[in-house]
């Protein structure tokens, strides 16, 4: 009965209705139906089975029982809930279409369309593209009065929304992606703020990857910036040390500062805003 199909599930009260089922009196049918289509979105497939399994068998119950007017309305809820389920394997099967029903690299599926995972090849961007520029207000010489002074440095000197938004409609063009949702991607720095990267240059911002199979992607690299500008602040590494290893390969510079293994948890530049 779950995977019942609309034109079946109609005739779950039969004809004559007018006699034998007062479930099908159009302002009934109307409310129980506004209730199903309100919860469609919200549930998932296996809520909105579980309530179409206990309308049906409250409904078949009743109605053996010669329930009446309550018992058809349980009936044709119990319709509405197994037609719920399939209106939800539809939206299901379309976002696959619309997203790519495939595999990504690695074999891995993509999310549908809350999330889209992308390939390993592209979290580093393409050096042509974006090889990184640098700040000429930052120097080895300043940094206790810039990157490292107290109260955060890099909020003056943040470019505006507006300006990065167009840079990131422009990046994706540029670097062919599939997915064009904004929502996918951080309009980044190549060279972050808080080591010393140039704020506005497109040669250091690139529309970079939330999620990457593997877990390399935008939330990953930020622990890595946040680990560079402590590491230079603290004088164990130079400025220019920690500019070339972003710059060049910031996978590999994370393993060598960070750890083997990337760190999704949302978090951004760690204060030094």
């Amino acid at each position: 009965m779950i995977g019942l199909p609309p034109w079946r599930a109609a005739t779950l009260c039969p004809v004559p209705t007018e006699k034998r089922c007062h479930g099908s009196n159009p302002t009934t049918q109307a409310f129980i139906r506004s209730i199903f289509l309100a919860m469609l979105p919200a549930c998932g497939k296996n809520v909105l089975a579980r309530i179409a399994f206990s309308f049906i068998v409250m409904a078949g119950t009743m109605t053996n029982a010669n329930a009446g007017l309550f018992g058809h309305i349980i009936e044709h809820a119990a319709a509405y809930a197994a037609g719920g389920v399939a209106a939800h394997e539809v939206e299901r099967h379309l976002d696959q279409r619309n997203q790519g029903d495939r595999t990504n690299a690695g074999g891995v599926a993509a999310e549908g369309r809350y999330a889209v995972a992308f390939p390993l090849s592209e979290a580093e961007p393409n050096p042509r593209l974006t090889p990184g520029a640098l700040n000429p207000a930052v120097t080895q010489a300043n940094i206790r009065e810039t990157i490292c002074r107290r109260g955060g440095y890099t909020k003056s000197i943040r470019p505006p929304e507006g300006y990065t938004e167009k840079l990131k409609r422009e990046g994706i063009r540029q670097y062919g992606y599939t997915y064009h949702r904004l929502r996918d991607y951080e309009e980044d720095h190549l060279i972050s703020l808080e080591i010393g990267g140039s704020p506005d240059s497109p040669q250091n911002l690139w529309p970079e990857p939330h999620h990457v199979i593997g877990g390399w992607g935008s939330y990953t690299k930020d622990k890595l910036e946040n680990r560079l500008h402590a590491l230079v602040c603290h004088g164990q590494i130079s400025l220019a040390t920690a500019q070339h290893d972003i710059a060049t390969n910031w996978i590999a510079a994370y393993k060598q500062y960070v750890g083997p293994q990337p760190d999704q948890t949302r978090s951004h530049h760690g204060g030094y805003q």
